[in-house]
């Protein structure tokens, strides 16, 4: 097993360069749209479309109205000034995602980096989304499926790297290279890896998510500060989420 981690957005545009059909691809963006994108999804979500652009997200809602908009830029929901046509039915927060509002529903999310972050894996033999949220899951699926590569990329925040996904990121390499003695890690794995190590005592993992700008921008957002103590906790569902080649986001990755 080789395992290889993206730190930053920069690194993803040279994914259009790498052939990754073999490669199984796992796209962290902890604060918030993969913690979203499973709460959703464990919360009975049909499928989330992930789109870079507002205007590919309002398109396919003018094809199909009874989906729902969902999305942010700069931590906010998408209103209709930015948008030019509808305000978002909901932002990136995972706690706006609850049973009542998603269960049996199709989604088209757009954030400014995770659903990016998708897409440059575009290609890739499987395409996973990480998170603390659905970390024991992620671990066990990635484990049990033995795959030869896997590539961990952080989604990051702007063009910058996100501590959180680093984190979390791993967390995931930790797991496995633990579980696999004959694993082969990259310079930004061990790094990650190590990272990951020095945070996991009680208490380093939330300081370090609550004190990283993604961290401290929610914290200063009001009605969205809480989303950083869940998307720090551990194992709130048991799912897995993968993004078939239909372009959709769904459970187990099952394609419809």
């Amino acid at each position: 097993m080789n395992i290889e981690v993206l730190l930053t957005p920069a690194e993803q545009a040279g994914l259009r360069e790498r052939d990754l059909r073999d490669t199984t691809c796992v796209v962290f963006d902890v604060l918030r749209a993969t913690s979203t994108m499973a709460e959703a999804l464990a919360n009975g979500a049909e499928a989330i479309a992930p789109v870079c652009e507002i205007a590919e997200a309002v398109a396919l809602r003018e094809a199909h109205p009874d989906w729902l908009l969902a999305g942010e830029r700069n931590g906010v929901r998408i209103s209709a000034a930015l948008s030019g046509g509808p305000d978002f039915d909901l932002g990136n927060s995972p706690r706006e995602f609850t049973r009542e509002t998603v269960a049996g529903r199709t989604l088209v999310m757009t954030t400014t980096n995770g659903t990016r972050a998708l897409q440059a894996c575009a290609g890739a033999a499987r395409i996973l989304t990480g998170a603390f949220v659905n970390l024991l899951a992620l671990q066990s699926a990635l484990s049990a499926a033995r795959a030869r590569d896997i590539l961990l990329v952080c989604a990051g925040t702007g063009t910058a790297c996100a501590s959180e996904d680093v984190l979390c990121a791993g967390a995931v390499v930790d797991a496995l290279a633990s579980r696999e003695p004959s694993v082969r890690l990259s310079d930004a794995a061990i790094v990650a890896r190590a990272y990951y190590r020095d945070e996991a005592p009680v208490g380093g993992r939330e300081e370090r998510i609550a004190h990283g700008a993604n961290g401290r921008r929610l914290l200063g957002l009001g009605e969205l500060a809480q989303d950083v103590e869940h998307c720090g906790s551990f194992d709130l569902h048991d799912v897995v989420c993968e993004m078939g080649k239909d372009g959709f986001v769904r459970l187990g990755g099952a394609e419809k």
